[in-house]
Formats: structure tokens, C-alpha cells, sequence
């Protein structure tokens, strides 16, 4: 396919650029995971009734344009990675369409979201996270020893929606908790923790930085449903 080759092209001047080692394979790899999922949300835009006309993508080739410094700066720079204005323009409208569709499904995220408030305890070794929790069963109280162990975030993880953390088991084992419980250790990638639940909220606003992991989450799961129902094939 020309525009995956003239894709792979690019990438890989551009890791040569940036003076990165880049096995063929991976480069293949990675420039036909992306061009596959450009091509979906293209599908899905197009399927959803939207269309990049003419004067759209005339203003977007105006705007970038006025950003490189005029229209024989960005015609050098189109030849310079190996566009024609055909190619150009035709990559362009399919980067705007999945644009769009990228930001439907991302549009699609509500809000707010049930939420849990999230204290933890974090140690660096199992012994020393037997003995906080020792310490917890003989009476103390969470916030005095999260404070102890922690004395900077004193254990503050803030409020939490599903799907925001990155561990499973975390999630789960936080959201099974009830105001003023805490779990048993939970070894995870920094350590071993014990967390202990502050609140919980139904429908509590979601923070950026929650709400832009969620959409990105939303986006990656509508992108791997369109896989499975797809039949793709990467000729070699």
C-alpha cells in the first residue's frame, strides 16, 4: 500500500533524525498499529455522517501554512518528507476525520463519575509493611501512621474514579473498601501498600487529568472493538 510505505518512510527518517535505533520490525510494527487505527477512526467518522470537505481542509492547510511560515515553507516540507499536494491533501482529510472521531468518543466520556477518596501507606518491603500493618491492628489510627510513614503527602491519593488506575488490583481492592476501612498489603510496581478509604462519592466531578485518562481510555476500547470486528490484512 503507497501510503503505508510512504508512512514507514517517514518514521523511520524521523527516528534516524532523532538519532534512534529503530529494527525494521518495530518500525513496521508500530507504523502499521497506528496507520490501522487511523484508518478506523476514519471509518467510524465517515460512517457517522462526517465529511472533510473542501473549505475545511483548505482552512487546515492555511493554518498550517501561517505555523511553518508561509505556503513555500510548508510545500518544502511536504516535499522534504516525501508528500505530493495529492498525498498531502489526502492524508490530511483522513487525519482530520479520525480526528473527529477521536473526539466523539472522547466527548462521550461523562463528567463525573463514582469515586472513592484514597489514602495509602506505602513501604518498601514486605517485613516493613507486616509490621505497619501490625501497627494498624494494635489501634492506630491510619491518618497518625500514614503521617508517620509519609510525613511529606501524609498518604493523600485524592479522589479516584474506576478505570483511572493503572493496576486492576488496586481498583478493585480500593472500591471494595467501606469509609474507614483498610485493605490487607497489596504488593504493587512501587511497593507494597495498604490503602485505606477516606469517602466515597456517587457522582463526583472528575479532574483533568481523570477525565483526559478516561477518554483516552474510551478511545483505546472503541479502538480495540473495531479490531475485533474487523478483518484486517497486512500484506507483506
Amino acid at each position: 500500500m503507497p501510503e503505508f510505505e510512504a508512512e514507514l518512510a517517514r518514521y523511520q527518517q524521523a527516528q534516524t533524525a532523532l538519532g534512534n535505533t529503530v529494527s525494521p520490525e518495530a518500525a513496521t510494527k508500530t507504523v502499521s498499529d497506528e496507520f490501522i487505527n487511523i484508518l478506523l477512526l476514519e471509518q467510524g467518522a465517515t460512517a457517522n455522517g462526517y465529511h472533510v470537505d473542501d473549505a475545511a481542509l483548505l482552512s487546515r492547510i492555511d493554518g498550517l501554512a501561517a505555523q511553518v511560515g508561509g505556503v513555500d515553507a510548508l510545500t518544502a516540507w511536504q516535499a522534504a518528507h516525501g508528500y505530493t499536494d495529492a498525498t498531502f491533501r489526502s492524508d490530511l482529510r483522513r487525519q482530520m476525520a479520525a480526528a473527529a472521531m477521536r473526539d466523539q468518543v472522547a466527548a462521550s466520556v461523562r463528567s463525573t463519575a463514582e469515586q472513592v477518596q484514597v489514602k495509602q501507606i506505602l513501604l518498601y518491603s514486605a517485613e516493613a509493611a507486616q509490621k505497619a500493618l501490625g501497627e494498624l491492628k494494635a489501634g492506630w489510627n491510619f491518618n497518625d501512621l500514614a503521617a508517620k510513614y509519609d510525613p511529606v503527602t501524609k498518604g493523600e491519593l485524592g479522589w479516584l474514579p474506576r478505570g483511572y488506575l493503572s493496576d486492576p488490583a488496586i481498583e478493585a481492592a480500593v472500591f471494595a473498601l467501606q469509609p474507614d476501612q483498610y485493605s490487607d498489603i497489596i504488593q504493587t510496581q512501587a511497593g507494597w501498600s495498604i490503602f485505606f478509604l477516606v469517602a466515597r462519592d456517587p457522582a463526583r466531578p472528575l479532574s483533568p487529568d481523570a477525565l483526559l485518562t478516561l477518554q483516552e481510555h474510551a478511545v483505546q476500547d472503541w479502538l480495540m472493538q473495531r479490531r475485533n470486528e474487523s478483518k484486517i490484512l497486512i500484506a507483506p
